[in-house]
């Protein structure tokens, strides 16, 4: 596939993507940071897929059910034609738990005549490391490995297994399902136990849905970004997903390729703020939970990121048995970026705790949880915002005086200072008070370059970033501010190219970008509405939505020249800058249920 044509599935504990042709190309079971059962878009020839493969003579058209995480994909002769279901199960229990096994169930519903296809199950455990086994067990097929690290499958289906083994043509005389599962089946599996799961899945996503705030224009956008964002959070813990994949690369044929599968502080902290905008106050105090659990000790600094299970180190491994997309290797996983110092992480996330302090109730034990929180990090911003850093692109270069990590530090000052203010502490206002005032002092002179008329990348600098359009979202700096005015302009200048935004152009440890940064465009498109081109920016706003692929989706970045999407996908940051900026060109709605109730 030339372009990322994927639909995402998923029960907030994994997730599957599926091409546009029905070929399920990624998944990793039971969790969304485990080993992959099927990776072909990290290698076609060894990564294992599962797809139903039919003549030419088929039409091939792919859409969500309405307002849910469900895939449809139908295929069509004129003649002949099925609907192909996709879907992991989530659904509420009696007892208010969910049930969301580390399962996927593909749907087969038989539209007209007599549709013939084969079905190609392929699966590879643990990457493709080891050869995968396949066998007949009568009830299901049990796909395993004996060398190296044991993993299994299990595959039931009302479909003949046989048929599936040896690939042979299948014609489809009525509905059926196959429900691929991480662990054996205790329960005999059937179509109508499989039907009832998406009746039941269906009903689940559409109640989540409708207690979205709703926009007046852009809905249908703002929906399918929300439910991308709720797919991307991991209902265990409360972490976030930075993406659902690995190692997709910003370029064709370079390495820049990540990780992505694990919650950053700082992306994560932007979904729940997002999140909890739209209604879903739940997810934001999920995520406030994990902070806190994260964080035992008073003294303890925060990482930049953690494992989605809260875990520490994120050692990096390189799997080059694999040849990664499109021939782009290295194929990583664990991110070595776990180790960096980031001092912007401590201003988004004491954002999202002042937010959850100011608009919703907070138990008293949860409150004085988090106001310790709020003073350890005033104690390392107070003792580290002087320092350099990594920045938030992550650059592994040498430690700057980055101006998007001193602003994020003053936000982490303000909103300590307003969070006080909240909870009437009575705090030592004078000495905080004080703190912030200097760090602003601090950006303000040191931060702005006369010649480019513009706050820069890092002190000293005369490259340009597009993080410091963020300057006047965060408070810091007025809209109609002269010095935002001109960031802004000059930004757009400097890095924008053909309606798409660089972050930055001097060159960085792998050498110029290549492509676009897709948040750095919604940035820009914001900024601009917000100094009065209102005009300019609705109709980049527009041109930006037609790259998304067929289903509305995002990845991190977008080739300038062919704009092709390229790096891990779906990219949570490009969802939630999405939304944000629709938001602005319309006023929201609650509807009428209680949006404040959450799932």
């Amino acid at each position: 596939m030339d372009n990322l044509d994927y639909g995402i599935i998923g029960n907030c504990k994994s997730c599957a993507l599926v091409s546009k042709t029905g070929s399920m190309d990624w998944c990793c079971l039971p969790a969304f940071d485990s080993a992959a059962v099927f990776a072909k878009i990290l290698d076609e020839n060894k990564g294992g897929s599962f797809e139903f493969k039919v003549s030419d003579d088929y039409n091939i058209s792919q859409e969500y059910l309405w307002e849910t995480n469900i895939l449809s994909t139908v295929f069509d002769n004129g003649e002949d034609a099925f609907q192909l279901i996709d879907f992991m199960p989530r659904y509420p229990r009696d007892d208010g738990s969910y049930y969301s096994p580390p399962d996927v169930i593909r749907f087969l519903r038989l539209l007209k005549g007599k549709p013939k296809f084969k079905v190609l199950y392929n699966p590879r455990l643990d990457f493709a490391r080891e050869e995968t086994y396949n066998e007949n067990k009568g009830n299901y097929i049990k796909s395993y490995t004996t060398e190296g690290k044991y993993d299994s499958l299990f595959f039931y289906s009302s479909l003949d297994l046989e048929d599936i083994l040896q690939q042979r043509e299948i014609t489809l005389t009525g509905n059926a399902y196959c429900l691929i599962g991480y662990h054996e089946k205790l329960i005999t599996q059937s179509l109508d136990r499989s039907y009832l799961k998406f009746q039941r899945t269906k009903t689940y996503w559409m109640n989540w849905s409708e207690k979205t705030t709703r926009y007046s224009h852009y809905s249908n956008e703002i929906m399918r970004s929300a439910l991308v964002l709720k797919l991307l959070s991991y209902k265990k813990s409360g972490a976030v997903l930075a993406a659902a994949t690995t190692s997709l690369p910003e370029t064709i044929g370079e390495e820049r390729n990540w990780d992505y599968r694990f919650c950053w502080i700082r992306d994560a902290s932007m979904v729940i703020k997002v999140m909890a905008g739209l209604g879903h106050v739940k997810s934001a105090k999920d995520f406030l939970q994990f902070i806190i659990d994260i964080i035992p000790d008073k003294d303890e600094k925060i990482q930049i990121m953690y494992g989605i299970d809260g875990q520490k180190e994120l050692t990096e491994h390189i799997l080059d048995h694999l040849d990664g997309y499109k021939g782009s290797s290295p194929v990583r996983t664990g991110n070595a970026a776990y180790i960096q110092k980031q001092n912007d992480i401590y201003g988004i996330l004491m954002e999202v705790i002042y937010q959850q302090f100011l608009q919703f109730e907070t138990s008293l034990e949860n409150s004085e949880e988090l106001w310790t929180v709020v003073r350890g990090i005033v104690m390392i911003v107070e003792e580290n915002w002087q320092k350099p850093d990594k920045g938030i692109w992550e650059l592994r270069t040498e430690d700057r005086h980055f101006v998007f990590s001193k602003l994020l530090c003053w936000v982490a000052i303000d909103r300590a200072i307003k969070i006080g203010e909240v909870l009437r502490m009575g705090i030592n206002d004078t000495h905080w008070k004080a703190l912030r005032a200097e760090i602003y002092d601090d950006i303000y002179n040191n931060g702005w370059n006369e010649e480019k008329q513009a706050y820069t990348q890092f002190y000293g600098s005369s490259d340009l970033d597009a993080s410091t359009l963020l300057m006047e979202s965060y408070g810091f700096i007025d809209a109609k501010d002269p010095r935002f005015v001109s960031t802004v302009q000059a930004t757009e200048k400097e890095l924008c190219n053909d309606g798409l935004m660089y972050r930055y152009k001097n060159k960085d440890d792998f050498g110029l970008p290549s492509s676009s940064f897709t948040i750095c465009t919604f940035w820009l498109i914001n900024s601009l509405y917000k100094i009065g081109e209102e005009q300019k920016a609705k109709a980049m706003f527009e041109q930006l939505l037609s790259y998304s692929n067929h289903l509305g989706l995002f990845s991190e970045d977008i080739d300038f020249e062919t704009k092709r999407l390229l790096g891990n996908f779906p990219q949570a940051y490009s969802h939630l800058a999405l939304i944000e900026t629709a938001a602005n060109f319309s006023k929201g709605h609650i509807s009428e249920e209680n949006a404040f109730s959450g799932f």
